[in-house]
């Protein structure tokens, strides 16, 4: 099953008020695995970005000043989508945006439901935890996943991290390692095959490696040097002989 996590950012909350998107992030899963490859667009939105929304995300109109509009990258977005099931954390406020840029460029793709599939993570975790905060952030903390970076909203930082956040809620992931190296404003890197290293929790092993006899030899010296400082009160030999 090829899965695609995806986040965007926009100018305001309401596509009907003439709102567009500004950034697009895209992480793919294949077979519940992070592949390495994403898709990642800013977007000149042809409007001002509302002051709130600059709040939020932190992308300036001046940044955006000399980015692609939506119709340059229409094609290269929707064909790195096209057949996927999309994993969006509240799916109708970005399946909105994006139906709504298709339908001013006046495109016969019609919706985005009509290529593809969409599981919306905040139904699921509504689901799963009722009655508790189910926003990103929460849901991070309950399942352990880093946000430190997450200073600003970003679409593609925002896609990885709830990539994380997906795989655990529904049985297991890859990883719980976040690449927070997108945190900040950066150039556009269209479709990438960036690695993302990640591990399944339980999945890999630890190698135990033995000390050897002169590593053993020097460790004891230490602890006869730190005996003889503190009187014979060495803690580390007294839990030895407890056990």
């Amino acid at each position: 099953m090829r899965q695609i996590v995806l986040d965007t950012e926009t100018t305001g909350i309401d596509p009907a008020q003439g709102h567009r998107i500004i950034e697009i992030g895209c992480v793919e899963v294949i077979d519940r695995k992070l592949t390495g490859r994403h898709y990642h667009q800013y977007i000149h939105p042809e409007r001002e970005v509302e002051q709130e929304a600059i709040e939020v995300h932190g992308i300036t109109n001046d940044f955006l000043a000399d980015k692609p509009k939506f119709g340059q990258i229409a094609d290269e977005f929707l064909e790195f989508i096209r057949g996927a099931q999309l994993v969006i954390h509240n799916a109708a406020f970005d399946i909105g945006f994006i139906n709504n840029e298709l339908k001013l460029l006046k495109r016969n793709d019609g919706q985005v439901t009509d290529f593809c599939t969409v599981i919306d993570t905040l139904a699921l975790a509504r689901e799963k935890h009722p009655g508790q905060k189910n926003n990103l952030d929460a849901l991070c903390k309950r399942y352990f996943v880093d946000n430190s970076a997450r200073d600003l909203h970003g679409a593609l930082l925002d896609a990885e991290i709830l990539a994380d956040v997906y795989l655990l809620m529904t049985g297991g992931q890859t990883s719980l390692g976040l690449n927070a190296g997108n945190a900040g404003q950066q150039e556009s890197g269209e479709v990438d095959n960036r690695e993302i290293r990640r591990l399944m929790p339980g999945s890999y092993s630890v190698p135990v490696l033995q000390a050897s006899l002169d590593e053993l030899s020097a460790h004891e010296s230490t602890l006869d040097a730190i005996s003889k400082s503190s009187g014979g009160n060495v803690v580390w030999r007294a839990v030895i002989t407890e056990h």
